[in-house]
């Protein structure tokens, strides 16, 4: 492990943790691989507010589209047995196709980019109306022509994904669940992870639930509906260690996995740009691909009933990033981006030096929190309350035991000014003093703010 890995993986929990709480979020599970080893795998808060169960690492989400990055490893290995090729048609193996959803290749099917609809006519299923479509339901969908020419432009659709779930039915002669299951999940070695609900009574799962502004208050959703032949779009339930395993896995220069490299390579080959869309994101085969800064990045997102998720794995780095969220309101995207931040940051300065090592911490005040942390030389004045806690910060240069100056600061902050440390009992840094306001810990923050306007 890279010497400046072990801070960032300190502090990354630290800054989760306060998201969590000004967001309100249920619950958040966070993992990071580095090479493929999970070297962070933690929960925060509850898997259920109606019970108040602890969420623990353990606990499976309703992991939705990471499905689909699950059913283009199962067409790969099939692909590599020689009983497929990735320019077949779909109607080479599935019958009573729409003649143009018929001559969709599985490619098409696994790059968005066969003009399917996305969910049909009545999506009621998202928001817990109705059941997800059966089979039967599926293939009259896929009896109606596509929406646009295929290859047009990147269409997302888990209709052309239940279509690649029974591709692989018919290849195979068995139900997609069934095999999934055991030629990609289980020999992946992960031991939590299921295609569809339900898991059994003994698997811990969370629920999803509700955004809080819409009634004041979040409601408990089971999100444990069986998505039948839409397993394969959106059926998967994982944890955050589990995913951030197998995507570890799917990078070309990855030691171990269940594909060649080859197949490696041609599932996160930027295949087709997102239209429409700001930033720069493409998509692969079964893969969503974007960047933080430098550090390009592929893996999937998810969103189910009340349940957001996203995972990322870093190939330059070695690291895959997963994060999942247990509410509708839930930003994994901007979580997981804000963890990236963090490794990028540590990646950038380095592990902290002896002269800063004694300067981390987290500190209040009236307004706010502040951590701060040590790196390289310098102690970055962070705000976990930001998206990006490294974000236009300031910085310290230590200059003593317990003083520092404010080195670089904005033009509205407190450039050239004084910061050093008050310690009480036992030497242990009691308060901070910084441009002359004082920091405090929570519990004395809290005190303080009691005493001044609780009577009010």
């Amino acid at each position: 492990m890279a010497d400046w890995l072990a801070p960032a993986l300190a502090y990354i929990p630290q800054w989760i943790a306060h998201q969590r709480r000004i967001t309100e979020m249920p619950g958040i599970a966070v993992a990071v691989a580095q090479g493929g080893k999970l070297v962070l795998d933690q929960a925060f808060g509850v898997a259920n507010l109606g019970t108040g169960e602890a969420l623990t690492p353990k606990h499976l989400f309703r992991v939705a589209s990471h499905s689909k990055t699950f059913t283009a490893v199962g067409i790969m290995r099939l692909l590599e047995a020689g009983k497929l090729r990735l320019d077949d048609a779909a109607g080479q193996h599935v019958q009573g196709l729409h003649p143009e959803v018929a001559k969709a290749t599985i490619a098409q099917l696994l790059s968005h980019t066969a003009g399917i609809v996305r969910d049909g006519d009545d999506t009621g299923q998202w928001a817990d109306r109705r059941p997800f479509l059966n089979e039967a339901e599926l293939r009259a969908a896929l009896a109606e022509a596509p929406v646009i020419p295929a290859n047009t432009r990147m269409k997302y659709s888990n209709h052309a994904f239940g279509l690649a779930g029974l591709v692989i039915a018919a290849v195979t002669g068995e139900d997609y669940n069934a095999w999934i299951a055991r030629e990609v999940v289980k020999k992946a070695g992960l031991e939590n992870t299921a295609p569809d609900a339900p898991v059994g009574p003994k698997v811990k799962t969370s629920r999803g639930h509700s955004s809080k502004w819409a009634l004041g208050e979040r409601l408990v959703i089971p999100a444990d509906n069986c998505t039948h032949a839409l397993a394969s779009a959106t059926g998967f339930l994982s944890t955050a260690g589990d995913l951030a395993r197998f995507y570890a896995t799917l990078d070309p220069a990855a030691p171990k996995s269940i594909i060649s490299a080859a197949s490696r390579r041609e599932m996160v080959r930027q295949q087709w740009p997102v239209p429409d869309t700001a930033g720069d994101r493409h998509y692969g085969l079964g893969t969503i691909h974007g960047r933080v800064g430098d550090w390009e990045m592929y893996g999937h997102s998810g969103g189910f009933q009340g349940v957001k998720t996203q995972t990322a794995t870093i190939p330059s780095q070695k690291l895959t990033v997963s994060v999942l969220t247990n509410a509708a309101d839930g930003n994994p995207a901007l979580l997981l981006e804000g963890v990236v931040h963090i490794l990028r940051a540590f990646q950038k300065h380095g592990a902290p030096g002896k002269a800063v090592a004694g300067w981390g911490g987290r500190w209040w005040s009236l307004w706010d929190a502040i951590d701060l942390v040590p790196m390289g030389n310098t102690v970055f004045v962070a705000v976990p309350g930001q998206a990006n806690p490294f974000a236009d910060v300031s910085e310290l240069e230590v200059t003593g035991a317990d003083t520092a100056v404010i080195r670089k600061s904005g033009g509205f902050g407190s450039h050239g000014e004084a910061a050093r440390l008050v310690r009480g009992r036992g030497g242990k840094v009691a308060s901070v003093v910084y441009a002359g306001g004082k920091l405090v810990d929570e519990a004395a923050i809290g005190k303080e703010l009691r005493a001044r306007y609780a009577a009010g």
